[in-house]
């Protein structure tokens, strides 16, 4: 859920994103044949705004403001449902199994970042603090707080430092 979280959201973020790498996307992450239109790529990027602002929050507060606000605007009742047998039993909050991508997008997403922050009580990820980075991340490790999107990111952060401190 992480993964196609952020590989999402960083994706609708691309001034050129297109229906098929959207499309590739969600298959890489389980969803079977993805039909996706313009409009719904476009219905996609304007809630991975709103998800991205959860994830930007500085604070725990803000993040849980953020979220509570897209849970309370865009969730329905708690149902489980396994799409007529083609899948296990699993939680949704949109409207059914028909809803349109956004809708369920921006709803399984709240859902996931809620139960993070609810679990950890910490935010439940960034944007990356490197450099001309602004990919959005979900944090999921145990230790300490995570500052970047990739270890790539990261280790060019330090090496920068690095040769800062040199000169």
């Amino acid at each position: 859920m992480a993964e196609r979280t952020t590989d999402l959201l960083n994706a609708l973020a691309e001034e050129d994103v297109d229906v098929r790498r959207i499309a590739a996307l969600f298959a890489e992450h389980g969803e079977t044949d993805p039909d996706l239109t313009s409009e719904d790529v476009g219905a996609l990027r304007e809630v991975a705004v709103e998800l991205r602002h959860v994830l930007a929050a500085p604070t725990l507060d803000q993040a849980a403001q953020r979220v509570n606000a897209l849970l309370a605007r865009e969730t329905h009742p708690l149902r489980l449902s396994d799409h007529g047998g083609t899948h296990p039993w699993h939680l949704h909050v949109d409207s059914d199994d028909e809803a349109p991508w956004d809708e369920w997008f921006v709803a399984s997403t709240s859902l996931f970042l809620v139960r993070l922050i609810s679990e950890r009580r910490r935010r439940p990820g960034g944007v990356c603090a490197a450099h001309a980075c602004d990919r959005v991340f979900v944090d999921t490790a145990h230790g300490g707080t995570r500052r970047f999107c990739s270890r790539r990111c990261a280790t060019r952060a330090r090496v920068a430092a690095h040769r800062r401190d040199r000169a």
